[in-house]
């Protein structure tokens, strides 16, 4: 990257529920004191610019749903290949863009359902859906940069149920139950932390951090912010 400072790129936008903008606000003093020249926008065309991906050593995406143009989710492809470092959390990055299949295999994991609490526990609101449940680190997970030193721990809040390959490397799981109000018939586990090598670049998707307080739990901000440091360009990939 010769002597130009680290560049990275910070995409917020889609459903408002997940509160894009106060989200990604947590992590800009995060680049900042890191040394990143930190550009923001809610434009998903800035992928299809390729010199400006060029450029970007870090992509920080925080796009719940929302749609994505065909030569946007190419250029986003083509630069994470090329090197750029792609990461985020929850629905931001493992929600986004439901209707490519390309962007899909770029992340490597879909976000499928989170599990309610029993039938009589719900009143309708988005609490319905927040349960009691663990993120437990894989043995990888406690070797690697991005997680090495945590220990296991325990959320109540959205349960990330995740389609997913066998191409990312899992860092962490969670299990879902298989209480009877369901109609699945054994406990299913999910990866909650994954990374990804695609091309020259790296990719990390961290499932916890539905809302503000989730992300400012010690464990979930630091899982989030190594990972934006891993996934980084390396000097290797410039």
């Amino acid at each position: 990257m010769n002597d130009r400072r680290v560049r990275a790129l910070v995409l917020r936008g889609g459903w408002e529920g997940h509160r894009p903008v106060e989200a990604t606000d947590l992590f800009l003093p995060f680049l900042e004191a890191g040394g990143y020249e930190v550009r923001v926008t809610g434009d998903t065309a800035v992928y299809a610019d390729a010199d400006e991906m060029a450029r970007t050593d870090l992509i920080v995406q925080c796009v719940t749903m929302s749609e994505i143009k065909a030569d946007e989710v190419k250029g986003l492809r083509a630069a994470v290949a090329a090197g750029t470092g792609f990461t985020g959390w929850h629905g931001g990055i493992a929600d986004s863009f439901r209707a490519s299949s390309d962007y899909l295999q770029l992340v490597g994991g879909q976000f499928a359902t989170h599990p309610s609490k029993e039938p009589q526990a719900c009143a309708g609101g988005p609490e319905d859906n927040f349960l009691p449940h663990r993120i437990t680190f894989t043995a990888l997970g406690r070797e690697h940069p991005i997680t090495a030193g945590l220990d296991d721990f325990g959320l109540t809040t959205e349960q990330y149920w995740v389609l997913h390959d066998d191409l990312s490397d899992v860092l962490a799981t969670t299990t879902h139950p298989a209480p009877e109000w369901h109609p699945w018939h054994r406990p299913v586990t999910s990866p909650a932390v994954w990374t990804r090598l695609w091309g020259a670049g790296r990719i990390v998707v961290s499932t916890p951090g539905h809302s503000l307080d989730v992300l400012e739990h010690p464990s979930v901000r630091t899982i989030i912010e190594r990972g934006m440091v891993w996934a980084t360009r390396t000097a290797s990939a410039s």
